[in-house]
């Protein structure tokens, strides 16, 4: 052979090895990556093939699937209530992929998980048509509609927590919208879909987990229980030494208090008529890097929190000076919180300082119901001692039950519930309209059975009207009442 020939021989041999090598690469190296791609049509097309598995509250489906008579996709997507349960559901849109347990969970409800495999091979044998099986929430019915219908029309979160096991019972967040508006691929879907993608309230935000708000007063039950865990107070009925005014360090600005009676108030009368001064002081002398970790031990900084759907990051900054530190242990400046972590903190002083991971799904099933996953409980950790979260409890419950208690609206007969109320100022100078939080948890002779925590980000009261007590203290209450009735 000549040289020409020989240089050509052996260029085509080279085109041929790299096609080799690129065909193999593709077909093994990135076959998964290429099958389950979203730009795959064909993936789209496996997932609504076949009835999609359910998701599950109080052993009913709260999803479903109807034959959408297209040659393409066979099912659409339906939904039971689903304004009410979107922030739990998510989406499943033919046109617009899937979110949340919808996405999460998308191997299971289709029915092409590997778990599932001997479940499709039978199918194929008894000519039985694939199902996917059923995602079954730890979710409360009763509870989940006391908090849809208490936020109401006004723009808001709830989430509550069974303490003993991190349950979560509820988890609203309003507007809200309904995914079968836009489960299809048509038109009608596209204007629906965009109708959300521009509407300013972004109904489409679940605010309870993926939302951070300034905490406001609510922060103060943590405040206080770092200041009994360092040593800074050790008799909740003994004056704080505090003056009015109180100037945050190392300034001459005065700590602003909204109630009275708060020069050199008690931890527990300060905890029950909401004294910034008081906590600012405690705060400041427990010290930014201890707050820090108190913080982070309730759960804050942390950037995985899994439900299994993740949540925002909770903050508590780790570099901001003394006086930024003073009024983070009031829930402002840079402090802010997602209501699902206020529900954690809240659920961890009820359950006498343990902390238990919040999760929403306890089991994974097949078509023919055998369990393929089961939930278990896991602790957190444990943010403080059981004699601080008992003195913790005995502060929240004066705010309730103490005549000059800013958290009265949350009684409820036949059960103990503490409770703490926030309005959380934020916006440039303050001047937007505040925050109304309310934290709280409901115990009985067998326990507490439920932890809560509610914003509500804007009403039609004036701004002098908003309190967390006056508007989210009656959500709180119908909340942790429907979880009660419910254990009846």
């Amino acid at each position: 052979m000549n040289k020409p020939l020989r240089h050509i021989a052996i260029f085509c041999g080279l085109l041929v090895l790299a096609l080799l090598i690129r065909d193999n690469w593709i077909q093994y190296v990135r076959a998964d990556e290429l099958s389950t791609h979203s730009s795959n049509r064909r993936v789209t097309i496996e997932r609504y093939a076949s009835v999609r598995g359910n998701i599950i509250v109080d052993g009913k489906p709260i999803t479903g699937s109807v034959d959408s008579k297209d040659p393409t996709y066979k099912y659409k997507r339906t939904y039971t209530n689903g304004p009410m349960w979107a922030p739990v559901t998510g989406y499943a849109s033919q046109a617009f992929d899937a979110n949340q347990l919808e996405k999460l969970n998308d191997g299971i409800l289709t029915g092409n998980d590997d778990r599932l495999f001997f479940d499709r091979t039978l199918s194929m044998f008894t000519g039985d048509k694939k199902k996917g099986g059923d995602v079954v929430t730890t979710l409360n019915g009763a509870a989940q509609k006391a908090a849809f219908e208490g936020l109401g029309d006004k723009k808001g979160a709830v989430a509550a927590i069974e303490p003993s096991t991190g349950k979560i019972l509820a988890l609203a967040s309003t507007p809200s919208y309904d995914p079968s508006s836009f489960a299809g691929y048509h038109d009608k879907d596209a204007k629906a879909w965009q109708a959300l993608e521009k509407d300013k309230d972004k109904p489409k935000l679940n605010r309870a987990l993926r939302e951070i708000y300034p905490p406001g007063s609510t922060f103060k039950v943590l405040t206080a229980a770092a200041a009994l865990e360092n040593g800074k107070v050790t008799d909740i009925n003994a004056a704080t030494d505090t003056p009015e005014p109180y100037l945050l360090p190392d300034t001459r600005v005065a700590m602003k208090n909204h109630a009275r009676g708060c020069e050199n108030a008690t931890l527990k009368y300060a905890m029950e008529v909401s004294c910034n001064s008081v906590f600012a002081k405690l705060g400041h002398e427990v010290g930014r890097d201890k707050m820090v970790e108190m913080a982070e031990k309730f759960g804050f900084n942390n950037a995985e929190i899994d439900t299994p759907v993740r949540a925002a990051t909770s903050v508590y900054d780790k570099k901001m000076d003394r006086p930024g530190n003073a009024l983070s242990s009031i829930g402002q400046f840079n402090t802010n919180a997602t209501p699902l972590q206020m529900a954690m903190v809240t659920a961890a002083i009820a359950n006498d300082g343990k902390l238990m991971k919040p999760y929403m799904v306890d089991e994974l099933r097949s078509p023919d119901l055998d369990i393929l996953e089961k939930h278990e409980p896991e602790e957190m950790s444990r943010p403080m001692s059981p004699k601080t979260a008992q003195l913790v409890q005995e502060m929240m419950e004066s705010v309730v039950n103490s005549q000059v208690g800013t958290g009265g609206k949350a009684k409820i007969d036949g059960a103990t519930v503490g409770g703490k109320t926030g309005t959380a100022q934020h916006g440039e100078l303050n001047k937007a309209r505040p925050y109304a939080w309310f934290i709280s948890y409901a115990k009985t002779d067998n326990g507490s059975p439920v932890a809560v925590a509610v914003i509500v980000e804007d009403s039609k009261a004036t701004r002098d009207d908003i309190s967390g007590g006056g508007l989210a203290g009656p959500i709180a209450r119908d909340v942790m009442k429907a979880v009660l009735d419910s254990k009846k």
